[in-house]
């Protein structure tokens, strides 16, 4: 059943007797005045229908416990010892300085039962409430994005020690698989750690190798042939593991042609390489060409003059979703805040990014100063919790909606986010965009590029800048060849012996509309504003001067830290801001 906390104090209560320790404006000071307001029992209300049993931790508690733990980066250990010795803690969450705490279990079951929930993010919505509440994004049209990548929680396996673990986790998970393996395979699994060679000598690296893709062969052969019984889930799991790490590293050897049973590893990565059989979705990636990174990929979109996160979102470091510009145009396609008034629910502002604002590619907008004055807030009496919680702050009755309601947003991001694919989306859902282009490479060093070509859709042609005109075929490719053997213009254009060709992206007109943007002096004075996003990008990605380390496995026990990281991080910066609850209403003071 739900617990709830008590309205009468405790004689040795941590706020009556040691609150005036806690530093009025500090994250601790709010919590200790505004829990209930901010994690009402309806926080948390859906998560126990039955009204029997024994009580659970009230809601007020666990919100500010989440806030806490995630604020400050802690493991479930150090967040249960916080609020058994930390005095702030304590004030925080409303304890008695007497009172033990809990049990660090009791934070994963409560993230378990949380993430089965209908709301897994309820703790940043709870916060995204208090902001469209305030009405400090109102009239704000301006999104900047980015991402960082987040070191992950496991240790990148190399290609040996993935075959070892496949094969040792088919024979705990597999009925029956430990017999088959031990008759199937040539080295002994039994053993932990990896097989005993001489590391050093290439020729028993290359035979270990074999031998262990020839026993995962073996292995799979026997458990998966035509004869093999229905398996279960988890089953079936191990040996689908098995089958991907024993392919994705290795090829023939050379001289081989893969029936020898000879093989070595792959002299390239594979595209969507699994790199831990701990963690199967975290990815190599790269932020740049001389630094590789292995984790998960966290997206950010936040308002740059309040420094707020709108959305946020945790993927695969690489992979299909994972790209900037993908998680760019969604993160604008549910934001909340767009032209919403003060109360509007939180998770409907972004309804009106899928409509279709169909526009014609040319020239893209130039930023435009945020508009909008403030307005009166649309009316939400903040009913629905229990009689005995304290009135929960909600905007004031009577209030009008947002005169912005309708816009679409300004996204702001570097040149990963401006492919054409997400420039064509962008414009579509009505938004307008300042974004850097990627530069344009020319085939000759200070020779002519893609933007000295005339194309013509209607004709599907592109014209040289020498007047040679020549057809799109149906793969948008153009080839000039023999008009290139005569061509004055040829040293400036093309070193290839068969010519010039190229291949015409299809938002073509939208890319050189962003170019041509870019050389505007409009956009050099708005672009600047992107680099709000690094600072954000900062304190999301930081803490006391170290990169924050991932302590989950899997992409959505991942996500659902990132919500909780950014909605900490919110609540802070609203604090900054003079937030504040007033008259039942909150407000920024």
């Amino acid at each position: 059943m739900q617990g709830r906390s008590r309205l009468d104090q405790d004689l040795w209560d941590a706020g009556e007797v040691t609150g005036h320790l806690v530093p009025p404006g500090s994250v601790f000071a709010f919590l200790a005045e505004h829990r209930r307001e901010l994690f009402p029992d309806s926080f948390t209300a859906d998560l126990f229908p039955s009204a029997t049993g024994r009580p659970s931790l009230p809601a007020d508690l666990v919100g500010s416990a989440l806030v806490l733990k995630e604020l400050y980066d802690l493991s479930d250990t150090q967040t249960a010892d916080a609020l058994k010795f930390d005095i702030r803690w304590k004030v925080a969450c409303g304890r008695s300085l007497m009172q033990t705490g809990f049990d660090p279990s009791t934070l994963v079951y409560w993230r378990k039962r949380i993430a089965k929930s209908a709301r897994p993010d309820r703790v940043f919505d709870a916060v995204a409430d208090v902001i469209a509440q305030t009405g400090i994004l109102r009239g704000r049209r301006k999104r900047c994005v980015d991402s960082t990548v987040f070191d992950d929680a496991v240790a990148t396996m190399d290609t040996a020690s993935q075959l070892v673990a496949a094969i040792r986790k088919v024979a705990r998970v597999v009925p029956g698989a430990g017999e088959v393996i031990t008759r199937v395979c040539r080295l002994d699994y039994s053993r932990p750690g990896k097989p005993a060679i001489d590391w050093d000598d290439p020729a028993a690296k290359e035979q270990l190798v074999s031998d262990l893709v020839n026993d995962a062969l073996a292995v799979l052969e026997a458990l998966t042939g035509p004869d093999a019984p229905e398996r279960d889930p988890a089953a079936a799991d191990a040996l689908g593991l098995l089958a991907l790490v024993a392919g994705q590293d290795v090829e023939p050897a050379e001289g081989s042609g893969g029936t020898d049973g000879r093989w070595r590893i792959a002299r390239k990565v594979a595209p969507d390489r699994v790199i831990s059989t701990v963690d199967r979705e975290a990815r190599h990636t790269r932020k740049c060409k001389s630094k590789r990174r292995d984790g998960f990929r966290g997206h950010v979109a936040a308002e740059p003059d309040t420094g707020l996160v709108t959305d946020c979102e945790m993927t695969m470091a690489a992979g299909d979703g994972s790209s900037d510009a993908e998680g760019g145009v969604k993160m604008a396609a549910r934001d909340r805040f767009r032209g919403t008034g003060a109360g509007a629910p939180a998770g409907q502002g972004g309804a009106a990014a899928e409509s279709d604002a169909a526009g014609q590619a040319g020239p893209a907008p130039a930023a435009a100063p945020a508009g909008g004055e403030p307005v009166a807030a649309t009316g939400q009496d903040g009913s629905g919790t229990d009689t005995a919680e304290r009135p929960a702050c909600g905007p004031e009755p009577g209030a009008e909606a947002d005169s912005t309601a309708g816009q679409g947003l300004e996204m702001y991001g570097d040149s990963a986010y401006g492919s054409g694919q997400a420039r064509a989306a962008y414009r579509k859902a009505g938004h307008d965009t300042v974004i850097k282009p990627k530069p344009l490479q020319s085939a000759v060093p200070g020779g002519f590029t893609l933007d000295d070509f005339a194309i013509n859709e209607g004709d599907g042609t592109v014209t040289c800048p020498a007047g040679h005109t020549r057809p799109m075929s149906p793969s948008r490719t153009v080839t000039f060849g023999a008009l290139c053997a005569g061509c004055p213009l040829r040293e400036r254009c093309t070193t290839a012996k068969d010519g010039r060709s190229m291949t015409i992206h299809p938002h073509e007109g939208l890319l050189r509309a962003a170019r041509a943007q870019a050389r505007t002096e409009e956009f050099k004075k708005a672009y600047p504003t992107r680099s709000a996003i690094e600072r954000i990008i900062s304190w999301t990605a930081t803490q006391n001067g170290r990169r924050v380390r991932l302590r989950y496995i899997g992409t959505t026990k991942n996500n659902a830290w990132l919500h909780n990281r950014c909605a900490a991080i919110n609540l802070r910066t609203l604090l900054r801001h003079g937030l504040t609850c007033r008259d039942g209403a909150w407000v920024l003071a």
